[in-house]
This record gives structure tokens, C-alpha cells and sequence, in this order.
């Protein structure tokens, strides 16, 4: 004998999911090319990309793959990529001086980007830790136990500066000295470059999710030294309160976008600082989401393309306005 037990529900929520066309209408969050910032690793000479063992399907690229791969990314709808330098370490010290140079790898990508693709918006790294022999975001004290928060601030107010000067659209300080995005804005106005936007690393945490990009720009191998821990100036993992102060100073001193990163572990976070500012909120999901998600996937635990989709939407949902991933290139012609 059939079961005829009915319930009489007036509101029956999975109305509304049972059929593809009602889904789509329904849907919340949408991840689109337009909400992506691709990050990028660049390196000196005419070599062919080079492969990122800790990062499948990332690259190091030459300026001239860089530009064909900004040219990708640009018909893809993809309206942003952020610049990272790999540099040799014959032209590291530990002062960063190669960080000023005006004729730098990454300020010679910049014009070539720019030249090649002028709609493409181009964001770059102020910070000194792919110029340092040490591997640290800034200038050491003294005693080499610690950054040197004003030293290191002039130096990158300098290179933000000459970013500006060979046609970044936006500089992105992810250093996390105190003070550094108010002396940016300043000297930014101060040179008649108030056209150029910053986004801070506002809620930057010392995270264990950095360790693949380390690798990409060449900084891994000093990692387990003494003087590596960059716990002095990025924030505990454990602060939430103290990541809004953070948020609070940036936007106080000038920032036009304000980030979190890393992104997936810390979605709380986003959606806390989306709550506080009316800033446009950028999350960085960093370099060990991307490869811990590939891991998987090549092991077979995972499906690649429904778990990228679902960690992106994850994002958004939390309160993000644009995420750099490195998936962009991957998902965006399926969004």
C-alpha cells in the first residue's frame, strides 16, 4: 500500500530549485571574468615559460610571454593582472636597492604591457621581499631581529612612485608597515600621480598558505632562517579585531580598495571588513588554496572545475568585490 502521507506546507523553499531555469534566477552570487584579477610571475631574458613545480599551470613568463599572456587574459574579460618580479639573486642585497632601479624587470613589463594591451589594467607589488637577500618586505634593523617600519617606508614610497611614473594603474602595497599607505598617497599626489590608485593589504595574515609563491619568486630557500618570521609585521592568524583596525588606518590614510589575505581560510574576515567599509573589497586567494585545490584534484578527490567554481563563489558570497586567483586564466571561460 502506497504512502499517502501529504504535509501541508505553505512554504516549500525547494520550489524555487527544481529546475535549471528557476536555479539560475534564483542565484545570489555570480562569479564573472570582470570580478577576477590575474597575479603573474615575470623573470629577465627570452626563455621559454618557465614551470612552477608547486603550482601547476602557473608560470614564470619572459616580458615577451607576459604580454601574450596579458593579451589572453584581456580577451578572456579578465580587467586586471598583478605583477610579480622573480629576480636573480646577483642583483639582491639587503637593503632591496634593485627596487629603485628605473629601468627594474618589473617597471620594463609595465611599459610592455601597457604598450601591447592599454586597456588592461596592470597592478603591481610594493614591497621589498623579491629584492632582499634576506627575503624580508623590508629593510632589517640594526640587530637583524626586526623590519625597520620607517626606514622600510621610504624606500617604498620611492618605488611606488616610479611604478606610477611607467604607467601602473594601481600600486598595492603588501608590505603591512604602519603608515606606508598614507606616505604612498602622499607622494603620489606630491609627484602629480593622484591618478593612481592603491590597494592595501589591509588584513594581510602570516599565514602557512604562502609557502608555492615563495617559490615562484625565489624566496622560499631562505624560509626557516632566524631572521625569515614575518610575524612582527603581518598579523596573527588568530585577530580579527585587530585586522579591522588595520582596515580602519588604511582607509583613514587613502586606500581606494582594501584587501584580505589569504582569502578562503579567512571568509569571517572578508565579510566583517565588507561590513565596516564602503570601500570595494578585494581577497586574495593565495598560492596554497590554488595548489592544494590542483593537489587534490590530481589525485582524483576532488573535480577540479566544480571545486575552483565553488571556492570562488565562496569568496564573493563572503563579501568580495574582486578576487586575484591564480584560476583566473582556467575558469574564466566558464563563468
Amino acid at each position: 500500500m502506497a504512502d499517502s502521507f501529504k504535509l501541508n506546507l505553505t512554504h516549500r523553499p525547494r520550489r524555487l530549485r527544481l529546475s535549471p531555469s528557476l536555479r539560475r534566477l534564483t542565484e545570489e552570487t555570480v562569479v564573472k571574468p570582470a570580478d577576477l584579477i590575474a597575479p603573474l610571475f615575470v623573470v629577465e631574458g627570452k626563455k621559454a615559460p618557465e614551470v612552477i613545480a608547486s603550482m601547476p599551470g602557473v608560470f614564470r613568463f619572459s616580458i615577451p610571454d607576459l604580454v601574450k599572456e596579458c593579451k589572453a587574459l584581456y580577451k578572456l574579460g579578465i580587467p586586471m593582472v598583478a605583477l610579480f618580479p622573480k629576480l636573480d639573486a646577483k642583483v639582491k642585497d639587503d637593503l632591496g636597492s634593485a627596487s629603485l632601479d628605473s629601468d627594474a624587470l618589473i617597471l620594463r613589463a609595465v611599459r610592455a604591457i601597457k604598450k601591447a594591451v592599454p586597456y588592461l589594467s596592470v597592478m603591481t607589488d610594493i614591497a621589498l621581499d623579491p629584492y632582499t637577500t634576506h627575503g624580508h618586505d623590508g629593510i632589517l634593523t640594526a640587530a637583524k631581529n626586526d623590519v625597520d617600519n620607517d626606514r622600510t617606508v621610504s624606500v617604498l614610497v620611492k618605488m611606488a612612485v616610479l611604478h606610477a611614473q611607467s604607467g601602473v594603474d594601481m600600486v598595492a602595497p603588501s608590505d603591512m608597515m604602519d603608515g606606508r599607505v598614507g606616505a604612498i598617497r602622499q607622494a603620489l599626489n606630491h609627484a602629480g600621480l593622484d591618478h593612481t590608485a592603491i590597494m592595501a593589504y589591509s588584513a594581510k595574515f602570516a599565514s602557512a598558505y604562502y609557502g608555492p609563491f615563495r617559490d615562484a619568486v625565489g624566496t622560499a630557500k631562505v624560509a626557516g632562517k632566524e631572521t625569515f618570521s614575518k610575524v612582527t609585521y603581518q598579523l596573527n592568524p588568530a585577530n580579527r579585531r585587530e585586522a579591522l583596525i588595520e582596515v580602519a588606518l588604511d582607509e583613514a590614510e587613502g586606500a581606494d580598495i582594501i584587501m584580505v589575505k589569504p582569502a578562503g581560510p579567512y571568509l569571517d574576515i572578508i565579510r566583517e571588513v565588507r561590513e565596516v567599509t564602503q570601500k570595494p573589497v578585494a581577497a586574495y586567494q593565495v598560492s596554497g588554496e590554488y595548489a592544494q585545490i590542483q593537489a587534490a584534484a590530481r589525485l582524483g578527490w576532488l573535480d577540479l572545475e566544480k571545486t575552483t567554481h565553488e571556492s570562488l563563489v565562496s569568496i564573493k558570497r563572503a563579501g568580495a568585490d574582486m578576487i586575484l586567483t591564480y584560476f583566473a586564466k582556467q575558469i574564466a571561460p566558464k563563468l
